[in-house]
């Protein structure tokens, strides 16, 4: 039998296991454009399943049936069967036919439960809506079942295409975080020998040869010395979440004072002033907390304008999240770069102009999404840039 996606003309008979009752005869009108369903009934009036079969049937279905009266037939149906829709009765004698969603959650199973009731109020609607039914429809407005069992397998189909997609898209990533982190851990030893080599050539050379071979020196130590520092930084990006720590309650006030000692000396040498807020307390790794601030307040003193630099780190409590603010007064950011920044290796200046490998970011943007938080930038060339970054609320 065709399945509901293909749409196959197949004419199969209803299969009604209704105790004491015999099978169903052939479907009503079978044609071309009938789809099969097979569909689970929880219902304990015989006439009420016919009706709703029927409706099926001349909504261009070809179903095969089966009934459950009680959550233990339920429960033994869904384990053995494979349904495509499951038809909930609101009330039932001895239970809510809106347990069945609990059933199907606690058994890890994403089938659409559609609730067909004689009688339900607007408000107890919603909240069936509320608690994972795909539609309510009434018993004396069952020629909308079949589009709405239409629409709730439409949603089901997107739901596994998503699941999918991003079960992919985790894969993927995985996959490419393993061979960044192999890729720069074995090339460490090779270019550290190509780099100690290119540096005693040119400490023992420099001035014997001509000009031009003192030129070609300097530029190998330079590439391998850049090439160092450029696998070093993906490494650091490729180890983000990888092995850390389990996320703790964090004070940012301390990871704050953390940033400023290992910064001292760039924070020395360009005079800058770094003020903070009260700071809250959040839930992270703390190595990579420190490594997120520092980061972003590295970034603030390198590209300061002519002025010495001034950071001030702020907290702001909304809803459901904290917004933490990085602000500084330095060379600002185009608006259509806003977000070329936080993409792995991108630079907006020249190596000569603002050393470093253009990693910095990426790995504050990845750092942030792991803890279940976004980040981005408010700048305008010359007016300074205010990086901006969301964390969850601490659970009661």
């Amino acid at each position: 039998m065709a399945s509901i996606a293909e749409i196959v003309a197949e004419n199969p008979q209803n299969k009604l296991a209704w105790p004491g009752r015999k099978r169903d005869s052939e479907p009503d009108s079978p044609g071309l454009d009938q789809a099969a369903l097979r569909v689970l009934v929880v219902e304990d009036q015989p006439e009420d399943v016919e009706l709703e079969l029927h409706a099926l049937r001349s909504g261009g279905f070809v179903p095969t049936s089966d009934i459950a009266q009680t959550m233990d037939e339920f429960a033994a149906r869904i384990r053995k069967n494979s349904y495509d829709v499951i038809l909930a009765d609101y009330g039932l004698p001895t239970w809510n036919g809106m347990e069945t969603v609990e059933v199907l959650r606690s058994e890890g199973l994403d089938i659409p439960v559609i609730v067909v009731s004689g009688s339900l109020g607007e408000i107890r609607a919603v909240e069936c809506i509320k608690q994972g039914a795909a539609d309510c429809v009434l018993k004396d407005h069952l020629p909308r079942l079949p589009e709405s069992v239409r629409r709730a397998i439409r949603e089901k189909k997107l739901r596994e295409e998503n699941r999918k997609a991003l079960e992919e898209l985790a894969r993927s990533n995985r996959d490419l975080e393993q061979f960044a982190y192999v890729a720069s851990h074995d090339l460490q030893e090779p270019l550290r020998m190509v780099a100690a080599y290119t540096q005693l050539l040119a400490e023992r050379y420099r001035g014997k040869l001509d000009a031009n071979a003192d030129k070609y020196i300097h530029y190998a130590v330079d590439g391998a010395t850049r090439m160092q520092t450029l696998v070093q930084d993906l490494l650091a990006f490729s180890r983000v979440g990888r092995n850390g720590t389990e996320p703790k309650l964090v004070d940012l006030n301390t990871v704050v004072e953390i940033v400023k000692k290992n910064l001292s000396a760039s924070i020395e040498e360009t005079k800058a002033q770094i003020t903070s807020d009260r700071l809250p307390e959040v839930l992270f790794d703390p190595s990579l907390c420190v490594q997120l601030i520092q980061n972003l307040v590295a970034n603030a003193i390198k590209f300061r304008g002519p002025d010495p630099p001034a950071i001030r780190i702020s907290a702001e409590k909304n809803a459901n999240e904290w917004l933490f603010s990085v602000k500084d007064n330095g060379i600002g950011i185009a608006p259509e770069y806003a977000d070329t920044i936080f993409v792995i290796f991108k630079r907006l200046h020249t190596h000569d102009e603002y050393p470093g490998s253009g990693i910095g970011l990426a790995i504050c943007k990845k750092i942030v999404e792991r803890h279940g938080g976004r980040i981005w930038v408010e700048s305008k060339p010359g007016q300074g840039a205010e990086f901006r970054f969301t964390l969850p609320l601490l659970k009661n």
